[in-house]
């Protein structure tokens, strides 16, 4: 059984930048409100978590970083990788970009 955020619907049609000092729907509060309580919830389970990246204005590169990397340096991009799938029919590069993210290690 698959999970969905669609992050058009379940977050926002305009999502920020990185931290929440820096305005409204970050990759931050993104990451801590719904990214990881959903990924928790599929971790130990047969479950995937499907993120749906469509229908929004745009990604600003913060705020894919700060969730999608954040995500990764916490629980290891393989861990990620394999309980994660993305759906980007209308910019497809941006699941490579996030995979990118997913790879940089950041202090």
């Amino acid at each position: 059984m698959n999970i969905e955020i669609n992050i058009a619907q379940d977050f926002s049609e305009t999502p920020g930048a990185r931290y929440k000092t820096d305005g409204d729907f970050s990759g931050q509060e993104f990451f801590e409100i719904i990214l990881e309580p959903k990924f928790i919830e599929v971790q130990n389970t047969e479950n995937t978590l499907l993120i749906n990246l469509d229908n929004t204005d745009g990604y600003a590169t913060s705020f894919l970083d700060e969730a999608f990397g954040g995500l990764a340096r916490k629980y290891g991009r393989e861990n990620i990788l394999k309980k994660i799938d993305f759906i980007s029919n209308e910019e497809p590069y941006l699941i490579k970009e996030i995979k990118t993210y997913m790879d940089e290690k950041r202090n």
